[in-house]
């Protein structure tokens, strides 16, 4: 066991696990800890269901090619945990990491802040004790009660697509787990909003407006978009042709405008040429990130008589299976070849939901458990796929899923393996 592990465990052991989203234990948490909350670089503030990290990558691959220092805030990790917090363009170490987290347990002692509240607060303390020239914040659920909302005003509140995700703790429909993103607004501080649903955009604007925030959304303010193998970003201030991402798929174009017009709202001036510099370089792993090497790259290619094309996605919803399978429908038009997903879910997913973006795409969908407690059973997920209208069925572990994608006598398949971020942490994990 690590020396990182052994300090997780003592906090868990402590903490409860339970999501309990409040601000009240936060907040005296942090008075206890001198405030350091308020210590941290100017701050771009990030929810959304999906597309958070991609937008997070592009907006610190944009600000370090400018050649500013960036900390940055993300949730989950997916091999390390020292991923989570990054100071100055590198992850903590691991004795700061250490110091901090056991520095927030002698400031609250017994009170009962959540394992994120406790991580939260650790992070606030790292970042508060490294210089750096801007924070890239993560909300981990929601955004009006979650732990990292403690903000009096950052530099911008930035809302990626929302969806439906969480239902428990959020609501049950997308105008109200948008109004629940939109706690993150601030009077007078740019409310910068990404591609929404009509639903999602309504309340959005609605919430920014009467809360004194200055709203800068995509459609009505600013557009973003491919053209001619380049991304085109718009406003009222003019037009740039920034070279495009090299992560995959057509969201992309939407996720790399909303960190372009994060930086215009904040008035941050970044020439065009570091723009396209970031945009070209941002690197998100587990997102549309196609794997090269590894034991299940090994084992394919002896499998098949060739290198096979495996993709890695950890997108766990609708909303994110919509987007990924609209990518492989993409490579499926240009480079033909049988489309087999190999999928696992969390059991609080909606499976069904996410599989069905899949119908008509994916020829088999072979289903199994990531190695976390709250992974679904691998029998559970496939009858989802199947109610979805995949051919599916359930595999112990995810080398004999391989081996049953590969067993074929047609031409050499496209793998996607997907559903859930811990899977994809296990995929990069061995690869390390």
């Amino acid at each position: 066991m690590t020396d990182i592990q052994a300090a997780l465990d003592r906090i868990a052991a402590r903490r409860p696990r339970i999501i309990d989203l409040s601000l009240d234990r936060v907040h005296a948490a942090l008075a206890r800890l001198g405030d350091p909350h308020r210590a941290v670089p100017p701050v771009f503030h990030v929810a959304g269901t999906n597309g958070k990290g991609s937008t997070i990558a592009f907006l610190r691959a944009m600000l370090e090619a400018a050649g500013k220092s960036v900390h940055v805030y993300t949730s989950p990790h997916l091999v390390r945990f020292n991923e989570r917090i990054v100071l100055a363009g590198a992850e903590i170490a691991d004795d700061a990491l250490i110091d901090a987290l056991n520095a927030v347990d002698r400031a609250v002692g017994d009170e009962k802040l959540t394992y994120f509240e406790t991580i939260t607060c650790a992070a606030f303390v790292a970042f508060a004790d490294a210089p750096a020239d801007y924070l890239l914040l993560e909300v981990g659920l929601g955004g009006r009660l979650d732990a990292t909302n403690v903000l009096d005003k950052p530099l911008a509140a930035v809302v990626a697509p929302v969806d439906m995700d969480h239902e428990k703790f959020l609501g049950d429909t997308v105008a109200a787990i948008a109004a629940e993103k939109a706690g993150v607004f601030r009077p007078n501080a740019p409310a910068v909003i990404g591609r929404q649903s009509a639903d999602a955009m309504a309340v959005l604007l609605q919430h920014a407006e009467e809360c004194g925030a200055y709203p800068y959304a995509m459609g009505r303010d600013w557009d973003a978009f491919f053209e001619r193998g380049r991304l085109v970003f718009q406003d009222n201030e003019g037009l740039l042709d920034i070279d495009p991402p090299r992560l995959p798929g057509a969201h992309q174009a939407d996720n790399a405008g909303l960190a372009v017009a994060a930086l215009r709202a904040a008035g941050i001036a970044i020439d065009q040429n570091a723009m396209s510099r970031g945009v070209a370089s941002a690197r998100w792993p587990g997102r549309l990130q196609r794997l090269t090497r590894g034991p299940l790259i090994d084992l394919a290619t002896e499998l098949l008589g060739e290198a096979p094309e495996i993709w890695l996605d950890g997108g766990h919803n609708p909303h994110a299976g919509r987007a990924v399978a609209s990518a492989m429908a993409d490579r499926e038009a240009r480079a033909p070849r049988p489309l087999i997903l190999i999928a696992g879910m969390q059991a609080n997913k909606d499976a069904r939901g996410y599989f069905a973006n899949f119908e008509g795409i994916a020829q088999r969908a072979l289903i199994t458990a990531a190695d976390h407690e709250g992974a679904a059973p691998a029998e559970e997920i496939a009858a989802a796929a199947i109610d979805a209208g995949l051919n599916a069925e359930a595999f112990a572990t995810l080398t004999d899923a391989v081996r049953a994608a590969c067993a074929t006598d047609e031409a050499p398949p496209r793998i996607l393996i997907c559903g859930s971020l811990y899977l994809a942490g296990e995929v990069l994990r061995d690869n390390a």
